[in-house]
Formats: structure tokens, C-alpha cells, sequence
């Protein structure tokens, strides 16, 4: 096909649709139609691959922001999240962000360090870059959001926000009930950070299924963390302390799998073996705990899956495709490895005497 007569005059330094319509001699419409993809428009293919070449050679950058005013869609979705950081927080951005990626949807995540302020700021400063929706995760939403929002670990009822949670009574079953059916029942509890969103309901439901087992929580073998940290780091000095105190037990379960690594470091700093002397078991499956030595037993959350959930049921939401409930239910699953054994007789027989000794010297 002969070129137009303009098509070696176009500037190369900044090129606008209507000046690589005039360069190629058409419509600036045909152009829209072939770059934008338009359904149901007759354009000969050669003209349209001529469209397409012409773009490729002049760099050709489409103005979103003059498309998202005719459409009136930004497709940009805005991500709330307390930290960047390796671990659960990463693993559920992953999901969202491929999901996203797959349905040709931008978005712009901000952390806010659980600050009260910036989670009622932020959601302000998206929308006023045009966000379609808000996904928040590990965050404590308190009121409604003029669109559409959907919580990871949100576990409060707010109107027009949709909670993605994990089943946390099935998880306590899952990880009691193997500690239990193990011998273990001088068990330490390691409690989440208050600002945690799953903090509360993890340990509401860790405490009835404990009951229902006849599984004594003692306050002297109980962990509150208050660090805002996603490091092993986090587990690490609270079991320093515990035993420091001669605390005796013959398992943990930690409030996630990296308060779980560091308080692996400590009982082996302690010269006390995982899982000969102490069973431990985590939470979360994030990728480092299979690797980890010993590897480490726990409660998989499905992160990634949960992720591609919360933006699925989001999308559907701002295309209005289908009805979305006030909360999701996401299935736990236990994780068995090396972190976890039956109590070995004669331990538990020697701490058995132990109790009973400090019985009698009271």
C-alpha cells in the first residue's frame, strides 16, 4: 500500500492520535478503533496492521487519562497494606497484583504502618487519583468508603465492604488437635500484635477450641507481641524472655510463621531442640518455612489465593457482574514437618514431677 504523503514529515520527539491519524492519512476514529481494540468495527486488516506499525515506530503512548474520561474508568485499583515487606503481606499483594495484570488493571499500593491517620487519609488521596475500587489488607477499617472495598482479614461488619477471611475456628482445631493428639499439653501461646486484624479472632477462637479439648491456657506460658516487625526478629526475644523465667512447656503455637522462625533461634540459643524438646507450629505457610530447619510445621493460609479472590470479587463489584456478600471464608489447611513430634515419655514424665514438686512447695 502506497504511504501517505505525510508519513515521513511526523515529529518524533511527542506524537498525539490525531497527529499519527493525519501522518497515516485516516480518521483519528479508525485510529482510536484499531489502537483501542474496539469490538465490531470494519477495518481491513491491512489497514489496521499499518495503524499498529505506525504506533510501534513512533512510540506511540495513548493518553489514559483522555480515555478513562471517555469511558469513565481509570482501570487503576488502589491496595492498602501496613507494610512492604517478605511474608504474608507479600504473598497476597502477589495475588492481587496478577490477577490484576491479567485484567489489564493498574494500581497503586500504599503502606501505612497501621497509623490511624493514614488509613483515613490514603483512601482519600486514591480516589483522588481516580481509583475504581480499594482492596485493604491487614487493615482496620472502621467506617464505610464511597466505592467499592474489600477486606483481607477484615473481620468487622461494615456496609459495602467485603471480608475475605480465614476460617480461624477450623484453624484452631487444626493446630490444637494435632499438639493435643501428640501428648502435648504444657503448650505455649504466642497472641498477635493488638493492630493485627486477625489478632482478636485468632485468639477468640484459639480459646474455645482450647476449652473444648480441656486444654489449660496459662497465663504464665502466654506471649503478647507488640512489635511491629516482619522479621524473625519478632519471636525471637519474647521466648529469650519466657525462658528466662524457667518457664517449662513442650510446644509453642506462635501467632505466624516468622515470630515462629525467630522463636525457633531462641530455643536453639536455649541448647533446646525443635522438636525434640519443644514442638513448634506456625501459622501463615509463607514460602521460607518449608526451607527452614527443622522445617516448620503450620496452619497454611491460602495468601496467594486470597489475593486473587479479594480482586476477583472486587473487579465484579465495579463491573457489577454479580452480588457479593458481606464475607468469604477461606479454608485453612494444616501443613505437617519437622517441627513437630509425640512428647517423649521421659519428658513429660520429669516435668510432670516438676509440677508436682512445686505443687507440694506451695
Amino acid at each position: 500500500m502506497a504511504k501517505s504523503k505525510n508519513e515521513n514529515k511526523i515529529p518524533v520527539d511527542r506524537i498525539s492520535l490525531k497527529t499519527l491519524a493525519a501522518h497515516l492519512g485516516l480518521d483519528p476514529a479508525t485510529v482510536s478503533v484499531v489502537l483501542n481494540e474496539v469490538p465490531g468495527r470494519s477495518i481491513p486488516e491491512a489497514t489496521r496492521e499499518r495503524v499498529r506499525a505506525a504506533a510501534r515506530k513512533f512510540n506511540y503512548q495513548p493518553s489514559l487519562l483522555a480515555r478513562s474520561l471517555r469511558i469513565r474508568k481509570t482501570m487503576t485499583i488502589g491496595i492498602l497494606v501496613p507494610v512492604l515487606g517478605d511474608g504474608y503481606h507479600t504473598e497476597i499483594i502477589s495475588g492481587i497484583g496478577d490477577y490484576l495484570l491479567e485484567e489489564k488493571y493498574f494500581y497503586f499500593t500504599a503502606h501505612h504502618r497501621h497509623r490511624h491517620d493514614l488509613i483515613e487519609e490514603y483512601p482519600r488521596l486514591l480516589m483522588g487519583r481516580g481509583v475504581e475500587g480499594l482492596i485493604a489488607v491487614d487493615t482496620l477499617l472502621d467506617h464505610r468508603l464511597p466505592l467499592p472495598a474489600i477486606a483481607v482479614a477484615g473481620h468487622r461488619s461494615i456496609s459495602g465492604v467485603t471480608n475475605v477471611v480465614l476460617d480461624h475456628r477450623r484453624a484452631a482445631e487444626l493446630a490444637l488437635h494435632h499438639l493435643y493428639d501428640l501428648g502435648h499439653r504444657k503448650v505455649a501461646f504466642m497472641r498477635g500484635q493488638p493492630f493485627s486484624s486477625d489478632s482478636d479472632e485468632r485468639w477468640r477462637s484459639i480459646v474455645g477450641v482450647a476449652k473444648d479439648l480441656g486444654l489449660i491456657i496459662r497465663p504464665e506460658l502466654t506471649i503478647q507481641l507488640d512489635r511491629d516487625l516482619t522479621s524473625p526478629e519478632l519471636g525471637y526475644p519474647v521466648i529469650q524472655q519466657l525462658l528466662s523465667h524457667h518457664r517449662s512447656f513442650t510446644a509453642l503455637l506462635s501467632f505466624n510463621d516468622m515470630a515462629a522462625i525467630g522463636a525457633v533461634r531462641a530455643l536453639h540459643d536455649a541448647q533446646l531442640r525443635v522438636p525434640q524438646d519443644v514442638s513448634v507450629i506456625g501459622f501463615d505457610d509463607i514460602k521460607g518455612a518449608a526451607f527452614m530447619s527443622p522445617s516448620l510445621t503450620t496452619i497454611r493460609q491460602p495468601l496467594y489465593s486470597m489475593g486473587e479472590l479479594a480482586a476477583k470479587v472486587l473487579l465484579d463489584r465495579i463491573r457489577g457482574t454479580a452480588e457479593h456478600p458481606q464475607e468469604i471464608a477461606v479454608e485453612p489447611e494444616l501443613i505437617i514437618r519437622e517441627s513437630t513430634r509425640a512428647v517423649r515419655k521421659e519428658i513429660a514424665a520429669k516435668r510432670r514431677s516438676r509440677s508436682a514438686s512445686q505443687d507440694v512447695s506451695r
